[in-house]
C-alpha cells in the first residue's frame, strides 16, 4: 500500500518510537498527524517534520475524533499507528499482607484504559473514517499498526496491569483485522523489546544501566533503536501480504522475571 501523498496519524508521537514512527512516515511522503498529550513538544515536532499537531488524550474519545478529522482533511487517512502508551509497576499484594498495601484499581485501570481500551478507540474510530477511502488497485482503503509489548508475553514481576493491557492488544489483532477485511483494512501489532528512548534517562549513570539491560539481549546484545522499530512498522503498513499478525522486535530477548 502505497503511503505517499495520505494522511497518517500516530498517536504517541511527540517522542520516543512514536516520534521514530512519525518521522519515518514523513520522509516517505506521508503526511503526519502527531497525536499526543504532550502540546508544546507535539507542535514543535509536528512543525519539524511538515506535519500537523492534534491533541489528544486517548481516553478522551472526543480528541481521537477531532485528530480523525484534522487527518481527513489533509488527504484520505490511510495509515495509523497507534503508539500512546504508559506503563507502571506494582506488585498485587504488599509484603504485609494488608489489602491496603496490594495493588490499587485506580493505576491498574488507568493503564488499561490508556494502553488497550484507548488502543481500540482509536481503530475503530480511525477505521471507520478508512472504510469510507477509495480502494487501491489491490481493494486496500487503509492499514493499522498497534504497539503492544514483550511483557504481553513475558511480564515481569510488577507488570501485572502493563503486561494485561498489552497482552489485550495482541489478543484482538485476529479479531479485528478479520473485523476490517471486509472493507479491505489490514491491521498488525508489534511487540517491541527493550528499544531506546528517553525513559531511561540521560547522561552516564543512563548509558551504564542501558548497557547493562543490553546484555541480556540474544544478540545484538544492545538496546533497540527506534529506527530499527520504525522500518518493521513500515513494513506492516506498506506490505500488502502482512495482515493479523503479532511480530516481536527484541533482540531475541526472553525476559526473566525481575
Amino acid at each position: 500500500m502505497d503511503i505517499r501523498g495520505y494522511s497518517a496519524l500516530v498517536t504517541g508521537a511527540a517522542s520516543g518510537i512514536g516520534a521514530a514512527v512519525a518521522r519515518r512516515l514523513a520522509a516517505e511522503g506521508a503526511h503526519v498527524v502527531v497525536a499526543d498529550v504532550q502540546q508544546a513538544k507535539g507542535q514543535a515536532f509536528a512543525a519539524e517534520i511538515g506535519g500537523v499537531f492534534a491533541p489528544v488524550d486517548v481516553t478522551e474519545t472526543s480528541q481521537i475524533r477531532d485528530a480523525v478529522a484534522a487527518a481527513t482533511r489533509v488527504a484520505p487517512l490511510r495509515a495509523v499507528v497507534n503508539s500512546a502508551g504508559v506503563g507502571g509497576a506494582r506488585r498485587t499484594i504488599g509484603r504485609d499482607g494488608a489489602l491496603e498495601s496490594a495493588h490499587d484499581l485506580e493505576s491498574f485501570t488507568r493503564i488499561i484504559a490508556i494502553n488497550l481500551i484507548g488502543t481500540f478507540d482509536v481503530v475503530r474510530q480511525a477505521a471507520s473514517s478508512m472504510s469510507t477511502n477509495e480502494p487501491d488497485s489491490g481493494g486496500q482503503r487503509g492499514a493499522i499498526v498497534n504497539m503492544a509489548s514483550i511483557a504481553a508475553f513475558d511480564g515481569q514481576i510488577g507488570q501485572a496491569a502493563y503486561a494485561a493491557s498489552k497482552g489485550g492488544v495482541v489478543g484482538m489483532t485476529l479479531p479485528v483485522a478479520r473485523d476490517l477485511a471486509a472493507a479491505g483494512i489490514r491491521l498488525n501489532t508489534v511487540a517491541p523489546g527493550l528499544i531506546d528512548t528517553p525513559i531511561y534517562g540521560e547522561g552516564q549513570d543512563a548509558e551504564v544501566f542501558k548497557e547493562q539491560l543490553g546484555s541480556h539481549v540474544l544478540f545484538p546484545k544492545r538496546l533497540g533503536l527506534p529506527e530499527e522499530l520504525a522500518r518493521v512498522v513500515l513494513e506492516f503498513l506498506t506490505n500488502d501480504y502482512l495482515n493479523a499478525e503479532t511480530v516481536r522486535v527484541d533482540g531475541g530477548i526472553r525476559m526473566p522475571p525481575r
